[in-house]
């Protein structure tokens, strides 16, 4: 590692240099763009942040999922730079590359299922999602598209349609995409409703009532949601939507934008049920911190789209690419999906037990590397403030932690998968003085 794996502050949090910079970003940067921490990266590797000031920070967020191998990964950045020796960009749509094709060819064999499948490159998870989309209606030659309440698919016109929290996501911008259809969430903590299948049928029902199979061309789920507050499922309940879509020619997309690629101690978390999409989008940790997703999914569905239906100037741009392959080769020669693994078993300990000592933690749930608490008031109501202070509390204490939910009361949890134990117990650490003190 090019720092040495530890936490430590040798200034308050934010330091005067972080300080400085915010007031240039104020300054600078369109008010819209907003920070998490108050401190400014000067570099990073494995588990850890340094700031500007030299504060050094367990990083728990992995930049939300995305460096899972850890930041600049030795391997990755070895590749980049021997890709952008060679060349840049050329544009896959005027003169293609190799990397890209092998890219492609990994997410092929990489995704769930046996058949026979076909690839698109993009740059963003929104993008991604948006496209997918494009395939199943071209695919279906049907409009509608269904999500899920609780749902985060991007910030492009189409999927602030398809996410359903307003603020901060959606509100003043609209109006929206049409041909978009909310079912309710399998969410077994606030519906009390333990039993997949039984979930399913509400969501089929209200599916069927307000949309109708004829006319709907996709319907897309976070197999764990993000955003929406690392909600796991019941239970069969992504099974029988799979099954239910199976029948009535219509496409089931995973979007595992967050969750996959070894995130959750499989490669796509729709693995933990056993369920085959017909469309896997793949986002975040599939380059190490470069801009690159994917569309991968049946061949006889992804070529629906005419010639040159799909693309985009940056799509697979060759450094992501490189960045890619060398991720793919991190994962499988270290071993990181049994990792992750791992660090759900340490991380649920540390959180079960909290739990048991604190009633505020209303719940704990998630798999793999990614893992989360749900906070709640006295009542069992959400409290948003309770995860605020907390969140605020580990940062000012060197440990990045991220809130989510739609009501945002939730505090998630992940850390690369590259992470030592020693440094993820004494994030826990922290976290547990914190919630004492909060």
């Amino acid at each position: 590692m090019a720092l040495i794996q530890e936490r430590r502050l040798v200034t308050a949090i934010p330091g005067p240099a972080s300080q400085e910079l915010m007031a240039r970003k104020r300054a600078a940067v369109a008010s819209g763009v907003a920070t998490t921490m108050p401190v400014f990266a000067a570099e990073a590797s494995g588990g850890i942040v340094r700031d500007v000031d030299g504060n050094q920070l367990i990083d728990l967020g992995s930049g939300i999922a995305v460096t899972t191998v850890g930041v600049s990964a030795p391997r990755v950045v070895e590749a980049v730079a021997a890709q952008a020796a060679a060349y840049t960009h050329t544009c896959f749509m005027v003169t293609p590359y190799e990397p890209y094709v092998a890219v492609a060819e990994a997410l092929n064999r990489l995704t769930p299922g046996d058949h026979e499948k076909r690839t698109a490159l993009f740059s963003s998870g929104a993008e991604a999602v948006e496209n997918a989309v494009k395939i199943a209606r071209a695919h279906t030659g049907r409009q509608a598209v269904v999500v899920f309440d609780h749902a985060y698919h991007g910030r492009t016109n189409l999927t602030m349609a398809m996410t359903a929290k307003a603020m901060p996501y959606k509100h003043g911008f609209g109006p929206f995409s049409p041909e978009v259809y909310r079912a309710p969430m399998s969410y077994p903590f606030r519906d009390g409703v333990k039993d997949g299948q039984v979930a399913a049928e509400r969501a089929l029902d209200v599916i069927d009532k307000q949309v109708g199979a004829a006319n709907l061309a996709a319907v897309v789920i976070e197999p764990i949601q993000g955003e929406g507050g690392f909600i796991v499922p019941a239970d069969g309940f992504l099974a029988a939507i799979a099954r239910w879509c199976a029948e009535n020619g219509v496409v089931f997309v995973a979007d595992e934008v967050q969750s996959g690629f070894a995130r959750t101690g499989a490669m796509y978390a729709c693995e933990h049920e056993g369920v085959v999409p017909d469309l896997v989008v793949t986002a975040k940790g599939v380059a190490d911190g470069l801009p690159l997703s994917a569309v991968t999914g049946r061949a006889a569905i992804m070529d629906a789209a005419h010639a040159s239906g799909l693309g985009g100037t940056y799509g697979g741009n060759p450094l992501a690419c490189a960045a890619a392959l060398a991720t793919i080769e991190i994962i499988e020669a270290d071993g990181l999906v049994a990792r992750a693994r791992e660090l759900e078993a340490l991380m649920l300990d540390r959180l079960h037990r909290l739990a048991a000592a604190d009633p505020r933690v209303g719940d704990v749930r998630g798999r793999g590397a990614m893992i989360a608490i749900e906070l709640v008031d006295a009542d069992g109501a959400p409290d948003a403030a309770l995860a605020k202070r907390l969140a605020s509390a580990c940062h000012a204490e060197g440990v990045i932690v991220l809130t989510c939910g739609t009501w945002g009361n939730v505090i998630r949890f992940l850390p690369p998968l590259t992470i030592s134990d020693d440094l993820l117990h004494e994030a826990f650490d922290v976290l547990t003085t914190a919630l004492q003190e909060a």
